[in-house]
């Protein structure tokens, strides 16, 4: 599925980007990450894809990330059938990381087995080849310390491969198969705790494989603004779901500078919004943006199909199919006033969901799992008459912004924190239209937002939020006992939502919003704060 929606961003053949097949290792989208920050166009798909998907893509490096499994397990993962033959013949260096060492060496006829000594953690190697084209040409002897996480081992190499990095204990590190453009690392280049990591990958892929690193969000507009006017045609007109979010409002600049008044903005209010939001966003929308927006209130009927539903997978495919539904019902009155119906549909989609909500495409296999199905990828009903633009799928959301800024979208878009498509639905635990819980939540959340801001730490958090649980507490409030709601609150740090950290907040600053909440929401007597990363965790909790 994530190969078949990026492929065609390169079926032209233009872009060369570096392919990350992903066989399930925490560390795969890091990879992504690492190279992007070389100015490396990179994108990452299932490991189990099959061949015509992995040659869509036009690679110019592939990398075999790693993973949780044993090669020798029943159901391990691996690349296609004739997924070597391809690159070979297409020139293509290989690089495999870990996991996908392991499967080089096993697939070439070499032998993996389970090591005397497994290592994991920090770890010291040595450079043992004088002409490594990895580590460089005055790398020999180099010792360096490297992240390992690994069980098996490499105990013999197939044949016109050598050895070019020892661990401590012996083991083999790194190999070589120059003549084949093969490579492979027992260790993770890509974590900071590889401290000469990024350097290697630098000069492995810039300097060995001469990959260009002249990516940059200029050519992305470029090019995006060139795909969007191949997808419309000069006479037909488009509407964009536009929320005020970062993602929407850069997604719908970028194809209005492509087409023009062609593109018809239009805002939801589907019931699940934050505190006045649809009144601050519409104002926004005129003061700031100065795109033509048209506002419906469709709240009714998203909350009616909401009613008594709890599983929150089940919430975020209602929403996307309502979504639609409302676009789709919008395409007609456009169509009264232009001549024509609009064909197709702008949505903010990032790369992470993407990533998140898409599982191997039919591989049945289960290395990598649907984390949960955005509203605006898995949640989308599987008939559409409407065609999706998505300008942003190759993107992080802090390429996004940086998108943006070259598109002169006003800092107060870019700088606003994240809020999911399903809005409160995914934040309100369980049924949101039981008693107060949506009301009680909004007048929570904008307490927690306003006191962030007030404290000038907004700019530092990428996301801040409030959750309201379906439980009830015993409290003492007026010297009296009651029996309320509790909520929870989680702040976080992070540069692409793929991983997190939550934010410390200084005692006083929690002790004075929980007196605010407690005393100014009626119906909560209990606030938590969350305080766990992703992963383990997500950043909503639904």
């Amino acid at each position: 599925m994530a190969s078949s929606i990026l492929s065609d961003m390169f079926a032209s053949g233009g872009e060369k980007p570096v392919l990350i097949l992903d066989f399930g290792s925490q560390y795969t989208h890091l990879i992504t990450r690492r190279i992007r920050q070389l100015s490396i166009l990179t994108v990452c798909i299932t490991g189990t894809s099959p061949l015509h998907a992995i040659a869509a893509l036009n690679p110019c490096v592939i990398i075999l990330s790693g993973g949780p499994n044993s090669v020798h397990a029943n159901d391990a993962p691996s690349f296609p059938d004739g997924f070597l033959e391809y690159a070979e013949e297409n020139g293509v260096p290989v690089l495999g990381i870990c996991y996908g060492m392991q499967l080089l060496v096993q697939k070439l006829g070499g032998k993996v087995a389970d090591g005397e000594k497994h290592e994991y953690g920090k770890m010291v190697i040595t450079v043992v080849e004088e002409e490594s084209e990895f580590f460089g040409p005055e790398a020999s002897g180099e010792i360096q310390t490297v992240w390992m996480s690994h069980g098996d081992e490499a105990l013999r190499l197939p044949e016109g491969f050598k050895v070019v990095a020892r661990s401590l204990q012996g083991s083999v590190a790194a190999i070589e198969n120059p003549s084949k453009k093969l490579y492979g690392l027992q260790f993770h280049p890509e974590v900071t705790h590889s401290p000469k990591g990024m350097e290697s990958l630098r000069h492995f892929l810039i300097d060995v494989c001469g990959v260009p690193a002249d990516w940059n969000m200029e050519d992305v507009l470029e090019e995006q603004i060139k795909h969007v006017r191949s997808m419309v045609g000069p006479d037909e007109h488009v509407i964009c779901g536009l929320s005020g979010g970062v993602d929407s409002t850069v997604a719908a600049v970028l194809v209005h500078k492509a087409i023009g008044d062609r593109l018809h903005c239009l805002f939801v209010d589907n019931g699940l919004l934050r505190y006045q939001e649809r009144e601050r966003v519409m104002s926004s929308f005129r003061n700031e943006l100065h795109l033509p927006v048209t506002c419906i209130d469709a709240s009714e009927n998203f909350l009616g199909k909401l009613k008594g539903v709890k599983d929150p997978e089940r919430k975020r495919k209602i929403i996307g199919e309502e979504f639609i539904h409302v676009f789709e019902g919008f395409a007609p009155k456009v169509g009264e006033e232009v001549g024509r119906n609009p064909l197709f549909l702008v949505q903010g989609t990032l790369y992470p969901d993407v990533i998140e909500s898409c599982p191997p495409p039919g591989s049945g296999r289960n290395h990598s799992h649907t984390i949960k199905s955005h509203h605006n990828v898995g949640g989308l009903p599987e008939r559409m008459n409407l065609k999706l633009i998505e300008p942003l799928k190759l993107l992080f959301k802090d390429e996004v912004r940086r998108l943006g800024k070259f598109l002169n979208v006003p800092e107060s878009f870019l700088k606003r924190h994240p809020f999911p498509g399903p809005g409160l639905a995914v934040r309100v635990l369980g049924d949101v239209t039981e008693g107060n819980a949506l009301n009680i939540l909004r007048e929570v959340d904008e307490i927690f937002i306003q006191a962030i801001k007030d404290a000038g730490l907004y700019d530092s958090i990428w996301q801040a939020f409030a959750v309201f649980l379906p439980v009830r507490t015993v409290g003492v409030q007026g010297d009296q006992r009651t029996h309320a709601n509790a909520v929870v609150l989680r702040a976080i740090t992070s540069e692409d939502g793929m991983t997190a950290d939550w934010y410390y907040f200084d005692h006083k600053f929690l002790i004075d919003v929980v007196s605010k909440i407690c005393n100014q929401v009626r119906g909560v007597n209990r606030v938590c704060q969350d305080i766990t990363s992703k992963p383990p965790a997500t950043v909503e909790w639904e």
